[in-house]
């Protein structure tokens, strides 16, 4: 994936990677009302997805449907590891130890940590 995924763009994908294919007014539905996005701007986010090659589009009647071409898991490795590489110089232990010492890992997740090295070791 060579361009990034803006946060407003990443909302837009989120919908469509809930339910797709979908067209605007579906995606317009969708989007946590909060945003107060308007039609345009809807159309104005599917319209730089499209460019950059994230979404396609199949008409319908008079409208597309749009449809993520790029995986939800995909996208999701693709910026851990970019975010890794730039903070943590390919090293995911410092990220981590980060939150950690930070305070951002609650007893929960350290134990799903505990319990993702447990597997890993195993």
């Amino acid at each position: 994936m060579s361009e990034r995924i803006s946060e407003a763009e990443l909302a837009v994908m989120e919908v469509l990677w809930d339910a797709a294919p979908l067209t605007a007014a579906e995606v317009a539905e969708r989007i946590d009302p909060a945003r107060g996005w308007s039609m345009t701007t809807i159309k104005t986010l599917l319209g730089r997805l499209l460019a950059k090659g994230v979404l396609d589009h199949v008409e319908d009647g008079r409208r597309y449907r749009y449809r993520p071409l790029v995986e939800r898991t995909a996208y999701v490795t693709h910026e851990s590891t970019r975010l890794i590489e730039r903070l943590f110089a390919g090293r995911a232990v410092p990220l981590v130890a980060h939150l950690a010492e930070s305070g951002q890992l609650s007893a929960t997740d350290i134990a799903e940590l505990e319990a993702l090295v447990r597997e890993l070791k195993a």
